[in-house]
C-alpha cells in the first residue's frame, strides 16, 4: 500500500515537473536555467520606490524633485514639467491639475500630457501634480498641498474609478501610503508619517514563495488573467465598496479647500481603455464615476464625464488611436484636454467677472 502511494505522488511530481520544463521551453531555452521568483520580479518591476519616486511623510510617494529622464522630467516641487509659456502668459496664477497616471500622463511625453495641452489652450500655466498610482484619497491630499504651495485659480481633479479601490489600501504596488476612515460623516486620516515599506520579499505570502518559482503557474495565470492580483503587493484595510463612500465625504473635503482658496474646482472622470473591451467591466465603471460625479456636484464643485467623448472618438478611429497601452494617448490626452477647458472655461470667467484669480501675493508660488 505504501509502495502504491509512493508511485502515485512520484507520478505526479514527475508529470508536474515535465509541465514546468515545457512551460519554460516554450519561453525559450534560456528559461531552463532561469529559477527566480517571478512574483519578485513582477514586483520589483511594479515597485514604486525606485528612482523616479520618493518617499514622502505626508503622502506616502512623491516624484522625485529634480528627476529627469528622456520623456518625464519634474522641478523641485515634484510637478511633472511642461513647455515654456510666453512671459505675459507665464505671469498669470496657475491651473493646477491632480489626479492619477492619466492625469500625469503615463505613456505620453512632458509636452504631450493633457495638463501640458491645456496649457496651449487656456494660454495660462497649467501645473501637472498627477502622480501615478495615487488613489483618490492621497489626490486630494495633493490638492491641499498644491494649493498652499501655488494659490491657483482653479483646480482640476481627475480620476479613474480604481483609484477609489486604492483609498481602499494601506499599501499599493509594494508602498505604504496614508488612508482615511469614516467615523460617522467624518473623515480620520491615518497612518500620517506614513511608515517605510516593506522590501518586497517581506510581503510574500507561502503560496507566493512556494509556487513563484513556477513558469507553468505563472502562464497559468496570465492566461486567465489572474497574474496580477496574485503579483501585486497590495494591502487592503478597508472592505470592498468603502471607497466609494470614501469619496463622497473627500468631494465635500475638496469642496471646502476650494472656498477657502477662492479656486474653483473641477472634478474629472476618466476611463480605463478596457471599458471598451468588456460590456460588464464598462457598466461598473460608469456606475462608480456616476457616484463619484454626483457627490461632487452635491458638494457643489463642476464636473466633467469625458466617457461620450472618448466613446464617440473610439467609434470613429479606433480604441488603439485614443490609448497607448493603459493610458490615453497624445491624441486620447488632447481630447480630455478638450473637454477639461470646455468645463473650466465658465468657471474661470466667473472668477474674472468677480475679481478673483487667486491671491494677489504669489511671492511663494513655485520657483
Amino acid at each position: 500500500m505504501l509502495g502504491r502511494f509512493a508511485l502515485v505522488i512520484g507520478s505526479v511530481l514527475f508529470t508536474l515537473l515535465v509541465l514546468e520544463l515545457g512551460a519554460r521551453l516554450m519561453r525559450g531555452p534560456e528559461w531552463v536555467g532561469k529559477w527566480q521568483n517571478l512574483v519578485l520580479v513582477e514586483r520589483d518591476t511594479a515597485d514604486t520606490r525606485h528612482g523616479r519616486f520618493a518617499y514622502d511623510a505626508e503622502l506616502g510617494f512623491i516624484p522625485t524633485p529634480g528627476f529627469k529622464s528622456a520623456d518625464i522630467a519634474y522641478d523641485a516641487l515634484s510637478y511633472r514639467i511642461g513647455p515654456a509659456l510666453p512671459e505675459d502668459e507665464a505671469a498669470q496664477p496657475p491651473v493646477v491639475a491632480l489626479g492619477d497616471s492619466y492625469t500625469h500622463g503615463d505613456d505620453v511625453a512632458d509636452a504631450e500630457t493633457w495638463p501640458a495641452q491645456l496649457q496651449v489652450i487656456l494660454h495660462r500655466p497649467v501645473v501637472n501634480a498627477g502622480v501615478t498610482a495615487y488613489g483618490i484619497d492621497q489626490t486630494v491630499l495633493r490638492a491641499e498641498r498644491a494649493v498652499a504651495q501655488l494659490k491657483p485659480a482653479a483646480m482640476v481633479i481627475g480620476f479613474i474609478p480604481d483609484d477609489l479601490r486604492r483609498a481602499e489600501m494601506r499599501r499599493v504596488w509594494g508602498t505604504e501610503k496614508p488612508y482615511f476612515t469614516l467615523e460617522g460623516n467624518e473623515l480620520k486620516l491615518h497612518d500620517v508619517p506614513v511608515p517605510p515599506s516593506p522590501a518586497p520579499r517581506d510581503t510574500l505570502d507561502w503560496a507566493q514563495w512556494i509556487f513563484g518559482y513556477s513558469v507553468a503557474v505563472d502562464t497559468l495565470l496570465r492566461h486567465k488573467g489572474w497574474q496580477y492580483e496574485w503579483a501585486v503587493d497590495h494591502e487592503r484595510v478597508l472592505p470592498r465598496g468603502e471607497g466609494e463612500r470614501l469619496a463622497c465625504a473627500l468631494m465635500q473635503r475638496l469642496a471646502g479647500l476650494a472656498g477657502n482658496a477662492q479656486a474653483p474646482a473641477l472634478i474629472v472622470a476618466q476611463y480605463d481603455p478596457y471599458s471598451w473591451q468588456d460590456a460588464d467591466f464598462r457598466k461598473e465603471q460608469r456606475r462608480i464615476a456616476a457616484g463619484v460625479l454626483k457627490c461632487a456636484t452635491d458638494a457643489g464643485l463642476a464636473t466633467v464625464d469625458t466617457f461620450a467623448a472618448y466613446d464617440q472618438a473610439i467609434a470613429a478611429n479606433g480604441l488603439h488611436s485614443i490609448y497607448s497601452k493603459h493610458h490615453p494617448s497624445p491624441l486620447g490626452t488632447k481630447l480630455i484636454a478638450e473637454q477639461v477647458a470646455a468645463g473650466l472655461a465658465p468657471l474661470l470667467d466667473k472668477q474674472r467677472n468677480h475679481g478673483g484669480g487667486g491671491r494677489d501675493d504669489h511671492s511663494d508660488r513655485r520657483q
